[in-house]
């Protein structure tokens, strides 16, 4: 401190003062020699490493060094003695549990009043959290860029199958737009969930919504949180029987009806097995009075794409098999899929909780 007769006096309080700032702060602080023994040791330091100061101080400093990253202080030594600076890193070091804890670590000299180096003071900073973070990030952009891949392959098969089966350009375009927009609402129902899974439940009715009619529409069934492949082929299936049923069956018909129903079961092989049921009823004579339907390629001979969809792309993305069945006033789907071809593993075995709508 300095006097008011501008002469430097040594603050009687200065040790006291920076004690208690090592003693409060919240990353550990370590003094040691240079034979890498520690001779200080925070509250932080025993929170983060898990040891007492009596346990810690007069040990070596390898003790929080993992054995094979302990060249690391063979080297921190070298370059305190000769008086090098030493910029912060982030390296890993090993609690009294034995568990391993990334930090960042910064290193600096400690000097007796000759200005000789006799030991090194370390802080380190827990940057565990930031860490995960980062990890869940770049696990984050893998996944994205292996679903965008996905998604381009499947726009491409179906701007190919749509275009084989449609002569009309304006038809054509309003077709494939409504099948992108559908495969960006299960899109959207990942991202939200950071590609975690979706409800089927949220999925049917996000895919459902835009036909409206959702008195006519009921769903029963566990609740099941499906992976991300299943949210995207069953949200397919959703968006292809809803667009033909606004057009041509259940919520096109006064009077129709749609029951969407799903169950877990056990097969003789004690094998788990998803069923879903798609059952629509809207009346022989609905179905008769309209007028495109006989012509349409869904509804006649020849396949459409959302009997491709249904008939074959989501039942073997599925690992599984379906069933679609046409009759005046009447359309049934049925898949039978392996349980953990449709549900996120560890959401797998609870299937207790039904609900209906």
């Amino acid at each position: 401190m300095i006097s008011s007769g501008g002469i430097f006096r040594p603050d009687a309080n200065a040790d006291a003062r920076l004690a208690a700032i090592v003693d409060s702060s919240y990353d550990a602080i370590i003094g040691k020699t240079l034979n890498s023994v520690i001779t200080d040791w925070n509250h932080a330091a025993e929170r983060m490493f898990g040891y007492s100061a009596e346990e810690a101080i007069g040990q070596s400093i390898l003790m929080l060094i993992p054995e094979h990253m302990q060249g690391e202080e063979v080297e921190i030594i070298a370059k305190i003695r000769a008086g090098e600076r030493i910029p912060s890193f982030e390296t890993t070091r090993r609690r009294k549990d034995g568990s391993l804890i990334a930090v960042s670590l910064t290193v600096s000299p400690i000097k007796n009043g000759a200005s000789e180096i006799v030991g090194a003071s370390q802080i380190a900073r827990d940057i565990s959290a930031a860490k995960e973070s980062e990890r869940r990030i770049r696990l984050l952009m893998r996944e994205v860029n292996h679903r965008v891949k996905n998604q381009f392959a499947v726009i491409l098969s179906m701007v190919r199958e749509t275009s084989k089966r449609s002569t009309d350009p304006a038809e054509f375009e309003q077709m494939i737009r409504s099948r992108i927009m559908a495969l960006s609402r299960s899109h959207d129902l990942l991202v939200t969930s950071e590609w975690a899974g979706a409800s089927l439940f949220d999925l049917v009715q996000e895919h459902l919504k835009p036909f409206g009619h959702e008195e006519r529409i009921s769903l029963s069934g566990p609740l099941l949180t499906l992976q991300s492949n299943a949210v995207q082929n069953l949200g397919m299936a959703f968006h292809e029987l809803g667009t033909n049923s606004s057009k041509y069956g259940a919520l096109a018909a006064e009077g129709g009806h749609v029951e969407i129903t799903w169950k877990v079961e056990t097969d003789p092989e004690a094998r788990r097995r998803f069923h879903l049921l798609w059952h629509e009823t809207s009346g022989a004579a609905a179905v008769e009075a309209t007028p495109k339907t006989a012509g349409r390629k869904d509804a006649g001979e020849r396949k459409g794409f959302g009997t491709v969809v249904l008939q074959r792309v989501a039942p073997q993305s599925l690992s599984g098999s379906s069933t679609l069945e046409r009759t005046p006033g009447s359309v049934k789907w049925q898949l039978d899929a392996p349980l953990e071809a449709i549900v996120v593993p560890q959401l797998g075995a609870d299937t207790e909780s039904d609900f209906s709508v």
